[in-house]
């Protein structure tokens, strides 16, 4: 009886050692991704391994299997009635693949289950059990889809991870900086758990251990492989007879970014599957449009923005214009928190363009935020992923995120002496939310100023600084210490990466003919339900919104 006590004892300390994981969760999520609708859907349905979650996951949408039947076995792990920790699990012919392995980003004790209890058991990851993993096919490089991959890593698989270039070379600093954070994190979490017993954990208690390290990180990027647009790839450990191939277009989101025409075959029978990845909008800077939904037999499809209609994004240029113009003629600063992937590139574009065209002052404009400067390093070097008006920019010549008063700072140094500058200037930082970063600096030392101005340029999720300075709250803290909010405060929310309702009934249209069922991922429960209800009535096709865990046969 008092070995039953110390072992669930032993137990109970391990798991609160690795709670501190999800301080990370959603702040990385802050740190570099785009928007997400709106605060995270929160459940405990399932904090075991596969076999116990296919147990716990109901059986509402569930299609029970039939190991005769021929097709493609589905389950479904993550991105399941809520936004982040896309991960999809095909089987079919005894071949298995993944689509995505994102991060859960949610409350702390849910998240370090849900990021720690992979779709396949160990044994499978290291390819020693029946049915291993034989691939992982990556849609694009944000943490919500790629940032359990190093997880992957860490448990023994060591095939491959299928991307295009661009994804490749974004997920090398990003998933960097994701475990330099994590392991930041259990570094002070132990600090302070030693400080509080006096420099010493308590008798029994394990140190906090990060969900994954930089040399996790480090061998994702040797696993990589590149795959071309609209070429169909034969997946490792697949035949053309028995197992799968993967086509990619592209999905409009972020650079890089894809959807995913999988294709199965078993016993002479091909099933279609069509995995939307984040599906993007028409006209947003540098990124391309995205391609036509190709035909399929079933529809794995986001819905973020299910219950939403976007502004339009033609405005936007001339709004940024005159909020610079207008901050700049009281003698202002203009702060932006921006997501270091996509939004910091696309405003540093628009800027170059307002400047070329005369339309604002040619102010000192910095991009104070490491991992920003990296990823603008991979914009730059694939053009191959740009749209018409960004080529256009390289044509003449010019650098699109290069001009002579554009300043990338790297160094601690640099960041601080932006504070002595008295002059009219603009400075974008990470976190986009506020939550981290050097923005809390910046926002520190401008946020009292009536004539500064702090420029919102993404979704700021409930709670956080940023969303307390869109709500205009007379008094926010930073780093602990009351700030009154005489600056001003303005958004921009038409560089949205996701697709609105219109958009993602637009892009499916070409699809619906030849399609038997609708999935619905990456959303949350009141976009997902108004958008079944719209596809339903105007294509009268079959939706279903999986549960975490549920998992379908289809043929």
């Amino acid at each position: 009886m008092q070995c039953g006590r110390g072992e669930a004892l032993r137990q109970k300390r391990r798991l609160t050692a690795n709670i501190s994981i999800g301080v990370f969760q959603a702040r990385y999520c802050q740190h570099v991704c785009g928007e997400i609708s709106s605060s995270f859907v929160s459940y405990t349905r399932l904090a075991g391994g596969p076999d116990r979650a296919a147990s716990k996951a109901g059986t509402n949408n569930s299609t029970r299997l039939d190991r005769g039947k021929m097709g493609i076995r589905l389950h479904f792990w993550g991105a399941a009635q809520t936004v982040t920790g896309s991960s999809h699990h095909l089987e079919c012919a005894g071949q298995n693949i993944l689509l995505d392995c994102g991060l859960f980003q949610g409350r702390r004790q849910e998240a370090v289950e849900i990021n720690s209890h992979l779709a396949l058991p160990d044994e499978q990851l290291a390819g020693q059990g029946t049915g291993g993993l034989n691939a992982v096919v990556l849609s694009h490089a944000h943490i919500d889809h790629s940032g359990n991959l190093p997880s992957l890593a860490k448990r023994g698989y060591r095939g491959p991870i299928y991307a295009t270039a661009s994804t490749i070379d974004l997920c090398g600093p990003m998933l960097k900086d994701s475990a330099h954070i994590q392991e930041g994190d259990a570094d002070f979490m132990n600090r302070r758990r030693g400080r509080r017993n006096l420099l010493k954990l308590p008798q029994g208690a394990e140190p906090v251990q990060p969900l994954y390290t930089q040399e996790d990180a480090e061998q994702v990027s040797r696993q990589m492989q590149q795959i071309q647009m609209h070429e169909p790839k034969l997946l490792a450990g697949s035949t053309k007879d028995a197992g799968f191939s993967v086509s990619l277009s592209n999905a409009g989101h972020m650079l890089g970014s894809t959807c995913v025409l999988v294709e199965a075959v078993e016993k002479g029978q091909t099933t279609r599957l069509l995995f939307s990845g984040d599906v993007g909008r028409k006209d947003l800077p540098i990124i391309r449009d995205p391609d036509a939904a190709p035909v399929a037999d079933y529809l794995i499809m986001e819905s973020t923005y299910g219950n939403r209609l976007h502004q339009p994004i033609g405005p936007v240029k001339q709004k940024l214009a005159r909020l610079v113009k207008r901050t700049i003629g009281r003698g202002g600063h203009i702060i932006v928190p921006a997501f270091a992937v996509e939004r910091t590139q696309q405003l540093v574009l628009l800027l170059h363009q307002l400047i070329d065209e005369k339309q604002i002052p040619d102010i000192p404009i910095f991009v104070d935020s490491p991992l920003a400067v990296a990823v603008t390093d991979v914009f730059r070097k694939h053009t191959e992923d740009w749209d018409k008006e960004a080529c256009v920019f390289y044509s003449k010549g010019t650098d699109p995120f290069g001009w002579e008063r554009l300043r990338y700072t790297r160094t601690v140094q640099e960041s601080k002496a932006l504070n002595d500058l008295r002059v009219p200037f603009l400075v974008m930082s990470a976190s986009g939310m506020c939550e981290a970063g050097r923005i809390l600096h910046h926002l520190k030392n401008g946020i009292e100023d009536p004539r500064n101005l702090v420029l919102i340029t993404g979704y700021q999720a409930a709670n956080t600084l940023g969303r307390k300075i869109v709500d205009r709250l007379p008094e926010v803290n930073i780093f602990g210490e009351p700030m009154r909010l005489r600056a001003e405060v303005d958004s921009i929310g038409e560089l949205s990466g996701h697709a609105d309702q219109s958009e993602l009934l637009a892009w499916m249209e070409p699809a619906v003919k030849g399609l038997k069922k609708v999935f619905l991922v990456h959303g949350e429960p009141l976009a997902q339900e108004a958008l079944k209800e719209e596809i339903e009535k105007r294509y009268g096709l079959e939706v279903v919104c999986p549960k975490r865990g549920d998992r379908f046969e289809v043929s």
